[in-house]
């Protein structure tokens, strides 16, 4: 997932995931300049917040 994917999915801005998913703790990787996201590990991530 892009950046604006995962934002839409949280219903938050893209600067929001830029400068927090380090700190969330939210598993992304970067090919070349691009930040991505795998949709099975945001959804886990989301699963274990609402804990």
């Amino acid at each position: 997932m892009s950046v604006d994917d995962v934002a839409d999915y949280l219903g938050v801005s893209k600067a929001t995931i830029y400068g927090q998913w380090k700190t969330w703790g939210l598993p992304g990787f970067k090919i070349g300049k691009h930040l991505r996201f795998r949709q099975r590990n945001v959804e886990t991530w989301l699963e274990r917040q609402s804990l």
